[in-house]
């Protein structure tokens, strides 16, 4: 089966699945095993017609129900986001910090321009009962409601993202480490980087050194291991940049930062 990219992936329990990029969209695989990756080979035609295959690790889109589904409750809760109220919330909150339209001036910010409204929303969740802890943003959202999440998700995600150019051109972000179990990041984050909305972020145009120090957070143990195991993906990623070094940690921050 082909999937377009940015095609929304769906799981049922104990159902895995592996993603093959080709140049006409991605070729969705399953396997029966609970948690396991597959390493792929994508197929790519060359300027004379013929095939040549290309190994690289393609990743588990889903690796339980409950990781691959989490992000959907931002999604489905609520009513229709107020643009207005979210437009004044940034002005006298958020603005100082991320830009009246999402584009922070600082890389200790992350940049919210153009990310997906249900992956901001379920963040703010996060920081609000504890799930990702920092205590500068759990003030911040300490007095919004649950509308108030989706409307800044969804406020933010139609402002346009400010493109950035990677640091170091001569880095670049290899398919994943077969030998050390770590899948491709373009098997989730799609390969220009912007992500499968609902359920995997936008990389693309964010400050190298803020995703990088979200990796080292989460080879770290301080993102995605939360006790009660409410941000499922987090844990996926804390597992994957477990088996990464730091050179390569920097390699894909840089690179991401690139992608447009």
């Amino acid at each position: 089966m082909l999937l377009s990219r940015g095609a929304t992936l769906r799981a049922s329990p104990g159902r895995t699945f592996w993603v093959e990029y080709a140049p006409r969209g991605a070729r969705l695989g399953e396997n029966g095993a609970q948690g396991e990756t597959w390493s792929g080979q994508a197929q790519i035609r060359n300027r004379e017609g013929s095939l040549g295959m290309k190994k690289g690790w393609v990743l588990v889109a889903a690796w339980a129900a409950a990781g691959a589904l989490a992000p959907v409750q931002a999604e489905e809760s609520g009513g229709k986001p107020d643009l207005a109220k979210a437009q004044q919330i940034v002005s006298t909150v958020c603005s100082a910090c991320h830009g009246p339209e999402g584009n922070s001036a600082s890389p200790v910010n992350p940049s919210l321009a153009g990310q997906h409204a249900e992956y901001i929303s379920l963040q703010l969740m996060h920081f609000k009962d504890g799930t990702r802890n920092n205590a500068v943003m759990a003030g911040m959202v300490a007095n919004l409601s649950l509308e108030d999440m989706k409307s800044l998700g969804a406020y933010f995600a139609q402002q346009k993202p400010r493109g950035l150019a990677a640091k170091d051109p001569s880095l670049a972000a290899a398919g994943g480490n077969a030998a050390a179990g770590v899948p491709a990041c373009a098997a989730c984050h799609t390969p220009t980087g912007v992500g499968i909305p609902v359920r995997y972020p936008r990389l693309s145009g964010q400050y190298a050194d803020y995703t990088l120090a979200q990796l080292q957070a989460f080879k770290a143990g301080q993102r995605g291991m939360d006790q009660q195991g409410k941000d499922a993906n987090g844990r996926v990623m804390a597992q994957i940049a477990g088996r990464m070094t730091e050179p390569e940690m920097r390699a894909v921050a840089d690179y991401a930062a690139g992608l447009h």
